[in-house]
């Protein structure tokens, strides 16, 4: 539940509109409501400025599909990640406003009146960087949830070190940003090389593509902890979501002063 629905339920019972057992309905799940497989934390809009996300890893259908009803019952936009086929199909049967990204592995269903984008615009933008193609569905889960969060998003991919001009053309784009998320595998060395070129924060994501060496992304992980370049910071392996709702508090916090 955010701040401007318990606002408009408390203006409509002042007012005379709605009763007051009809409201008291509405808040018996504020701040939580259990469903027995599940608790759904109604309140972390109101603590933390974002939702209750859905990781479908380890759920069933079914799980998934109620937990998104309670959601939306309750005014919160859903975002489900790790989506798998069968589940994408629920999610899309729930709510025809339903938008799936099968390449990042997300749904998105967003509610009728939309979800406070007039107050979370964000004071920038952010930019999301791959250093190739087959790191880019870890990018899309980093996208898609700071969209849904009401961040913009600019995106570049497939601009990593075995071709370096790529990137150094790019330099306005950099420039530009407010914060960055950086997603790699292989050697994870661009993170690094961004850190190099810019003032603002770089988030640095490691991802498991790679050969054998790269064991599922460990190499790119401990590369990115151990970057000369300061100002980069380090999430978990594929964790494109922990970087977008990272970057989201950057891109929501007042510049500093001159």
């Amino acid at each position: 539940m955010t701040e401007d629905r318990i606002r408009r339920l408390l203006r409509e019972v002042e007012e005379g509109t709605l009763g007051a057992d009809a409201a008291l309905r509405q808040l018996k799940t504020l701040p939580y409501e259990p469903l027995g497989f599940a608790t759904l934390d109604h309140h972390r809009t109101l603590r933390q400025g974002m939702p209750e996300t859905i990781l479908c890893e380890g759920k069933t259908t079914a799980q998934v599909v109620e937990i998104a009803r309670r959601l939306m019952r309750n005014g919160h936009p859903v975002l489900a990640t790790r989506v798998d086929p069968a589940t994408a199909r629920g999610l899309l049967k729930l709510d025809r406003r339903a938008q799936h990204d099968s390449l990042g592995r997300t749904v998105v269903i967003r509610p009728p009146k939309g979800w406070g984008t007039a107050a979370l615009r964000g004071v920038g933008h952010i930019l999301i960087i791959t250093a190739g193609t087959a790191d880019v569905p870890v990018a899309e889960e980093a996208r898609v949830t700071a969209q849904i969060l009401g961040n913009r998003v600019v995106t570049l991919y497939d601009v990593g070190v075995a071709g370096l001009h790529r990137l150094l053309n790019r330099s306005a784009e950099l420039e530009a940003a407010r914060v960055m998320i950086v997603v790699a595998g292989m050697d994870g060395a661009l993170p690094s090389v961004v850190g190099g070129l810019v003032r603002q924060p770089v988030i640095a994501v490691p991802t498991s593509r790679g050969y054998g060496a790269s064991f599922g992304g460990l190499s790119a992980l401990l590369a990115m902890l151990n970057s000369c370049a300061a100002g980069v910071g380090v999430v978990n392996i594929d964790n494109g979501f922990g970087a977008a709702c990272l970057a989201h508090r950057i891109n929501h916090e007042k510049p500093a002063g001159p």
